[in-house]
C-alpha cells in the first residue's frame, strides 16, 4: 500500500485513485470492444454492396444481415466485450429487431409472426433437454448425493496412486456425463482434497492428480447431448432426419471420449512419480455431519429419480418418450417434493441456457436467412469433405483454447454445416459431431474451460502444467472424433 512522504500512514487516496483509475480503463476498453463488435457488424453488412463485390450479389439482403450478426457476436465472444450469455441475448434482440421486422429485409409485410422463429430456440427441445439435466445436477449436489457416491467409490478404488487416478477420472467422467463439467470438477476436487494433504508439496503425482479432474471433466462432457453446450449447438443445427437422439449421440460420443480418457490417464500416470505413495480407506471418509432423517429421504428421491430419468434417456428407441420429454420428470418431480425450492430453482446456470438459446437462434438464422447455402457456394466443390472437416475442426480447437467452446460452436457449427451441405446427406452431422467433439479438447490454458480455472485455483498446479496434456487432447481429440464418425456414419 502506498505511504505519504512521511512513511507513517497509509496513503489511502492515492490507493483509491488507482483502483478507480483500473476500474475506468477496464470500463473504457469493455466499451470501446462493445462497439468495435458492432461497428464489424455493420461493415459486414453495408461494406460488400459499397465497393460493389460480386461474389455478394447472390446473397439476400437478409443473409447479410445474418453475416454481420454472426462477425459481430464472434467478436464480442472473442474479446469478452460483455459477458457470453449477453452476446447470446444480443443476438436473438438483433435478429428479433431486424429480421422480424414485417415488410423488412426479411419477415414478409404483415407477418406478425416471423420473430417467433428467433425466439423459438428458448423453447426447443433441446433446451429443455439441458433444463432436465441442470435440475437433477442442482438436486444432487443440494443433496449432496454426488459427494457421497464419490467418496464411497473412491473409498473403495483409491488405495494406490494408479487406482486412485483411475478411479477419480472414472467418477468425474461419468458425473460430467450428465452434470455442469464445472460443478463435476469442484465437487471432486472437493471431494479428494484429503489426498492432497498426504502427498508431499511439490510431487508430480500430485500434479497429475489435480490434471485428472479437468480433463475427465472435460471429456466426460463429450459423451452425452447434455454432457457440455456444443452438443447442444451441434444437435440443434441439424436438421430432424440427422438429429440424433440421447442413445444415438452417446454411440456417437461416448467411444472417443473413453479412448482419450484413456490416453489421457496412461499420460498422467507416466508422468508423475509414485515412489512411497499409498493411500487409505479412511482418506475419503466425510467431515461433515451425517445426514439427518430427512436428508436422507431427499437423498435416496433424487438417487430414484435420477437413474429413472438416466435409463430413461437410454432407452429412447423402446418406450418412444422423447428425451426431452423425460427432462419433466426430475424437474417436476423435485419442484412438488420439495426437493428443490423457488431458490434452488433460481440459481440454475440460466446463462448457460441463454448463450445456449443465443447460439442455436443464431444456427436457424443463418440456414433460413441463406446464409449457410451462400457460405457453402463459395467453397470450391473440388475440396474433399474429409478435408474440410478436418480443418474446420482444427480451427474449432484452436478457438475454443481461446474463447468460450459453446461460442466456438455457436459459430462454426452453421458456417461448417452450409460448407459441407451439398457434399452429401449425412455431410453435416459428419461435420457438426466431430466439431463438437473437437471443441471439447481444447484444454490448454486455465482460461480453456471452467474445469480448468477450477483445478487452477487449488493451487496445487500452475497454468504451464495445462500446457502438455492440453496439446495432447488438442492434437489428437479432433482426430480421434473424425475418424469414429467417418466409420459409424
Amino acid at each position: 500500500m502506498h505511504k505519504d512522504p512521511s512513511g507513517e500512514r497509509p496513503d489511502t487516496r492515492a490507493v483509491v485513485k488507482r483502483m478507480l483509475g483500473q476500474t475506468d480503463r477496464h470500463a473504457l476498453a469493455s466499451i470501446v470492444k462493445f462497439f468495435a463488435g458492432i461497428t464489424l457488424g455493420l461493415l459486414a453488412y453495408f461494406l460488400p454492396e459499397w465497393l460493389g463485390w460480386q461474389s455478394f450479389e447472390s446473397l439476400s439482403p437478409a443473409g447479410r444481415v445474418t453475416l454481420g450478426i454472426m462477425i459481430g457476436a464472434a467478436f464480442l465472444w472473442v474479446t469478452e466485450a460483455i459477458p457470453a450469455f449477453a452476446v447470446g441475448v444480443l443476438v436473438i434482440a438483433v435478429e428479433i429487431a431486424v429480421l422480424g421486422k414485417p415488410g423488412g429485409v426479411y419477415a414478409a409485410e404483415g407477418d406478425n409472426k416471423a420473430w417467433t422463429e428467433f425466439v423459438g430456440a428458448w423453447s426447443s427441445s433441446i433446451m429443455w433437454l439441458f433444463l432436465g439435466g441442470f435440475v437433477l445436477a442442482q438436486a444432487a449436489s443440494k443433496t449432496r448425493l454426488d459427494q457421497w457416491m464419490a467418496s464411497r467409490i473412491l473409498g473403495v478404488f483409491g488405495k494406490n496412486p494408479a487406482y486412485l487416478l483411475a478411479s477419480t477420472m472414472a467418477v468425474t467422467f461419468v458425473f460430467s456425463m450428465f452434470m455442469s463439467n464445472t460443478a463435476t470438477a469442484a465437487m471432486m476436487i472437493t471431494v479428494a482434497a484429503p489426498v492432497l494433504s498426504v502427498i508431499p508439496k511439490n510431487h508430480s503425482f500430485g500434479r497429475s492428480f489435480i490434471l485428472s479432474v479437468p480433463v475427465a471433466a472435460n471429456l466426460g462432457g463429450i459423451a452425452t447431448i447434455i454432457g457440455t453446450p456444443p452438443n447442444a449447438i451441434a444437435v440443434g443445427s441439424l436438421s430432424e432426419n440427422l438429429r440424433p437422439d440421447f442413445i444415438q449421440w452417446m454411440a456417437y460420443g461416448l467411444p472417443p471420449a473413453l479412448l482419450l480418457a484413456s490416453l489421457a490417464y496412461l499420460y498422467l500416470f507416466l508422468s508423475g512419480k509414485k515412489d512411497g505413495l499409498h493411500f487409505q480407506l479412511g482418506t475419503f471418509q466425510s467431515t461433515d455431519a451425517p445426514p439427518t432423517k430427512d436428508e436422507n429421504k431427499q437423498r435416496f428421491i433424487v438417487a430414484a429419480v435420477l437413474l429413472t430419468t438416466v435409463l430413461a434417456w437410454m432407452t429412447e428407441s423402446l418406450h418412444n418418450i422423447p428425451a426431452p420429454v423425460v427432462s419433466f420428470l426430475p424437474i417436476t418431480a423435485f419442484a412438488v417434493t420439495g426437493v428443490l425450492a423457488s431458490d434452488d430453482m433460481r440459481n440454475l446456470p440460466w446463462d448457460v441456457l441463454l448463450l445456449l438459446a443465443g447460439g442455436i437462434s443464431l444456427g436457424g438464422a443463418v440456414k433460413a436467412t441463406g446464409l449457410a447455402a451462400w457460405i457453402g457456394s463459395q467453397v470450391p466443390a473440388s475440396l474433399p469433405l474429409i478435408g474440410i472437416i478436418i480443418v474446420i475442426s482444427l480451427i474449432g480447437v484452436v478457438m475454443s483454447n481461446l474463447m468460450s467452446n459453446t461460442a466456438t460452436a455457436s459459430i462454426l457449427v452453421p458456417v461448417g454445416i452450409g460448407i459441407v451441405a451439398s457434399h452429401s446427406e449425412n455431410a453435416p452431422a459428419m461435420l457438426a459431431i466431430p466439431l463438437a467433439i473437437a471443441c471439447s479438447c481444447a484444454m490448454c490454458l486455465p482460461i480453456s474451460t471452467p474445469p480448468n480455472a477450477v483445478a487452477l485455483a487449488s493451487g496445487k498446479v500452475q497454468s504451464r502444467d495445462f500446457m502438455k496434456i492440453g496439446l495432447i487432447m488438442a492434437a489428437i481429440g479432433p482426430v480421434v472424433g473424425i475418424v469414429w464418425l467417418q466409420l459409424v456414419l
